[in-house]
């Protein structure tokens, strides 16, 4: 009788635990190549989530970046990702020679973070100094159909140039890249990221280097999202001048399949924890509440909204 009253009555503790195994929640963080920025920043998130949201299992993956996270996100494969913002508009207009067969409808931003810098790092010794230069010239221009690689295609098109223009062309992640430089099978990077990005400065403190000019005039031609911007002088070992490049916004973006409440959550637990983004990379030491809900090619989440109402941005 007493084992019977026993195992009625755990069967009652399991069936009344069951619904809160069912409650929790996972968030799988996209980030980009493990040497980029997105990654150190993503790992420091899915922390902050982890820790702060209760009953919450976070998972942070390397991806190929912008494009790649995107179609994840629409596929229901991620819970929030980062993205530059002319994918973030070429994926939710359905640009296919973006990498966007159909429009990405289900696409909605947390928040916008910081500028990536287009950097176009070249050895030294391969005698590139300007745009111009790279005529006949190797050049990695990121993973193929990477945020990176669409910067690529429209800094060369400003200036006048095309893939076909070049030497060779590299589809290749950032330390790949930098490995094939420092091996001098390669005459420069594109990467277009955060400064201080971590395959740059591993590059500058190896074999000297030239950090190539993007000029105002050639920012002008492609127009927004992309602006004028400087790499201040001593980012890179060796560079000892600001120079001149062009800019383009991150955003950390969901969908629509999020809860209001999560989503709520991850906008609010970003923007108040900017001294750990800070800590994890000196990109998000440019993340700023302020600009957060302003100039977003997608529609804001929701929970994103409530959040930037509470918070005054937005009325």
């Amino acid at each position: 009788m007493k084992r019977t009253i026993f195992g009625a009555a755990a069967a009652l503790v399991l069936a009344a635990s069951a619904p809160c195994a069912h409650a929790q929640s996972f968030i799988n963080v996209l980030t980009g190549g493990t040497s980029g920025v997105y990654y150190p920043l993503g790992v420091a998130i899915g922390k902050i989530y982890g820790d702060k949201i209760p009953n919450v299992k976070t998972q942070v993956q390397a991806t190929k970046a912008s494009v790649e996270n995107l179609i994840l996100l629409q596929q229901g494969r991620g819970e929030i990702a980062f993205t530059l913002g002319d994918s973030l508009k070429a994926a939710w207009d359905g640009d296919e020679e973006a990498g966007f067969k159909n429009k990405l409808d289900k696409l909605r931003t947390i928040g916008a973070i910081y500028p990536n810098y287009i950097q176009i790092v070249a050895t030294a010794e391969s005698g590139i100094k300007t745009l111009a230069d790279l005529k006949g010239k190797s050049l990695s221009v990121g993973a193929p159909k990477s945020g990176t690689e669409l910067n690529s295609r429209a800094i060369l098109a400003a200036a006048g140039m095309t893939y076909k223009d070049l030497g060779k062309v590299e589809y290749l992640p950032f330390a790949e890249s930098v490995d094939l430089m420092k091996n001098r099978q390669l005459g420069a990077t594109l990467q277009s990221a955060g400064l201080g990005v971590a395959s740059l400065k591993d590059l500058s403190t190896s074999a000297p280097i030239t950090v190539v000019s993007v000029p105002k005039e050639t920012v002008d031609k492609i127009g927004p999202p992309f602006i004028s911007a400087i790499i201040p002088a001593n980012t890179y070992t060796g560079q000892d001048k600001d120079v001149p490049t062009a800019a383009v916004v991150n955003y950390l973006v969901t969908s629509s399949a999020v809860s209001d409440d999560l989503a709520y959550q991850m906008t609010k637990l970003v923007y108040e924890s900017l001294p750990e983004l800070a800590n994890a990379h000196a990109a998000g030491k440019e993340i700023k509440l302020e600009t957060a809900a302003s100039g977003s090619p997608v529609p804001l989440h929701p929970g994103a909204i409530r959040y930037y109402k509470e918070k005054g941005l937005i009325k």
